[in-house]
């Protein structure tokens, strides 16, 4: 046991390069005196008179406090187990060794996981995420497999501290969802869901079959920034077919009770947007028009047009060949990334979230681009 100590030692010591590397790409001694200017910009007295500057200003002294905060507890926890191990070694104490090894490894996810946010640099990475569930052909099958990802993805923002909220819902015939959109709100919520646009691809025995044969599924995961209300995006009242209907599915009682959701199509494009969730018929069109507004910057963004006007509304089929991920239930078990080659063969903890991995994976991929 006291060799699984003198390894842990010689581990943790030779890790000090790759903390104060770590350092180095975060730019902590650059961030340090960003916040100090920052902070000292809050005790001018025109500094309040702003409101919408000033609120901008202390989310980003947050969000910079935040990261310094987590990268000197790592440099912390990283010395103080070191010290620790030296002490089990000196005192030949071997009670410690297991939770010398546990803290050995918990230093290292973290590293690697604030090395990954170091990955997070496109433009539009630090931003909410809107994120919309849409089944492929398939009926029930596929409906169900559409409300499958939905609480995956769900349930990876709860883990993960973000705030889920839900947009808009329509119940699917017998079972599962038509289509939904939820707005992941928190840091790099984007940077990280990113990965996740396309289509998602089941393999099972269905639960609807009666004769128990093995279906394959298909459902899109779009994925896209919410941008601040952009007053550059004009969008013509004779562009938009608005029309309100009445709350289903999973957004409570109390939008069951009046026709206060909305939902807009974009007639030049075709692109369709809802909110159902907002306490009132305008809220959830002023919630619709946002995201409208948001799905049309990021085609232009990704498609490098120079107008909104240029985009022509094109959509990804929904079916085999175009698929990003395949997540087999059916004859063995088996999540794989098409794109990156990653695969677990723990499938139930992957659609309980557990997908970081395959976030992680993508984003070293496309870092090397």
């Amino acid at each position: 046991m006291i060799i699984a100590l003198e390894n842990a030692k010689y581990e943790l010591q030779n890790f000090r390069n790759d903390v104060k590397e770590l350092g180095n790409a975060l730019r902590i001694d650059e961030l340090k005196t960003e916040v100090a200017e920052l902070e000292k910009k809050t005790f001018e007295p025109e500094f309040w008179t702003d409101q919408e500057n000033s609120t901008k200003t202390l989310q980003k002294i947050k969000q910079i406090k935040d990261k310094i905060e987590k990268y000197e507890a790592l440099e912390s926890k990283l010395e103080d187990t070191i010290m620790m191990t030296e002490m089990a070694i000196e005192e030949n104490d071997e009670s410690l060794t297991e939770e010398i090894l546990h803290d050995k490894e918990e230093i290292q996810k973290e590293e690697e996981r604030q090395r990954i946010e170091v990955l997070l640099c496109g433009e539009y990475d630090k931003n909410n995420a809107i994120v919309s569930f849409h089944p492929g052909a398939g009926g029930t099958e596929a409906q169900d497999w559409a409300l499958m990802l939905y609480r995956l993805y769900t349930r990876w923002g709860e883990k993960h501290g973000y705030n889920v909220k839900l947009l808009d819902w329509l119940d699917g015939e017998e079972a599962g969802l038509k289509s939904a959109t939820i707005l992941v709100e928190g840091t790099n919520a984007y940077g990280y869901l990113k990965s996740e646009n396309g289509v998602h691809r089941l393999v099972r025995v269905s639960p609807f079959d009666a004769s128990g044969r093995r279906h394959t599924s298909f459902a899109s995961v779009e994925v896209m920034p919410e941008f601040d209300d952009d007053n550059s995006i004009e969008l013509k009242e004779e562009d938009l077919e608005i029309t309100a209907h009445r709350s289903s599915g999973a957004g409570g009682q109390h939008i069951n009770k009046t026709d206060s959701a909305i939902r807009i199509t974009h007639i030049p494009t075709g692109i369709v947007v809802g909110c159902q969730t907002e306490r009132s018929q305008l809220q959830n069109k002023e919630t619709a028009l946002k995201m409208l507004k948001s799905k049309l910057m990021e085609i232009k963004e990704r498609e490098k047009l120079d107008r909104i006007e240029d985009i022509q509304g094109n959509k990804t089929n929904i079916e085999w060949g175009s698929q990003i991920r395949s997540y087999v239930f059916m004859p063995y078990t088996l999540v794989k990334d098409t794109r990156t080659g990653y695969e677990d063969g723990n499938i139930q903890a992957v659609m309980d979230g557990d997908i970081d991995e395959f976030i992680n994976a993508y984003l070293k991929q496309n870092a090397k681009k």
